[in-house]
């Protein structure tokens, strides 16, 4: 227990995945397929289609909402940082983890808010936080499972069972069908079934009707 909250641990990443210089060069970038090329190269984004596209839409959508909200360069490298942190935590697992992801993404974002160096800085206002958490909610939260069918592998089950008591040799009895023996019997004791001609269908009406009209002796 004691591992996993450390290795779960947020900490203070403003120039963690892009540098300064990275910064400055993505903010010349204006158009959408030159963001991507930078983003693709900045944060590693080395993948086949169709996850490459969409993990770049990620971060591209990040950078325009950054610019939106006119972020600084440490402002939008942070956010950067904590979008990647929160969907690599998400693609961890094919399990339904998103309470871990929000809580996770929650301490990230405390940690660019209150300034308590060494293990917080305030780089976020009061403000910018709220917009940041709405953004993170309706971009990601909410389609977390489309990232998560696109990115993790698929699980198959392949379930066996083994009775104790029974060995591989011994086969359950069927019950449904006869012995061979009996089915021989049965088909020799059998009347013979064969076409019924019109005088053997009148006689056996004459006989049926003789059985109806028969009265038994008092």
């Amino acid at each position: 227990m004691d591992t996993e909250s450390k290795a779960l641990k947020a900490n203070v990443m403003p120039w963690t995945d892009v540098s300064y210089h990275e910064m400055e060069e993505m903010d010349k970038m204006q158009s959408i397929p030159d963001l991507e090329r930078c983003l693709c190269s900045v944060l590693g984004v080395h993948l086949p289609e169709p996850k490459r596209g969409v993990l770049l839409d990620v971060y591209v959508q990040t950078v325009l909402f950054a610019r939106e909200y006119n972020f600084k360069k440490e402002q939008t490298a942070a956010l950067l940082s904590i979008i990647k942190f929160i969907h690599e935590a998400n693609i961890e697992t094919p399990l339904n983890n998103i309470e871990q992801c929000v809580e996770r993404g929650m301490d990230l974002l405390l940690c660019h808010s209150v300034r308590r160096p060494p293990f917080s800085i305030n780089i976020f206002n009061f403000e910018e936080v709220g917009c940041i958490l709405k953004y993170i909610h309706n971009s990601y939260v909410r389609h977390y499972k489309l990232y998560k069918y696109i990115f993790t592998k698929q699980v198959k089950l392949d379930l066996s069972l083994t009775y104790s008591g029974f060995s591989d040799q011994d086969e359950p009895t069927k019950t449904d069908s006869p012995p061979a023996e009996v089915e021989d019997l049965m088909e020799s004791e059998a009347p013979p079934t064969t076409e019924s001609s019109p005088q053997t269908e009148k006689a056996e009406g004459t006989k049926l009707g003789r059985i109806k009209n028969y009265k038994r002796p008092v």
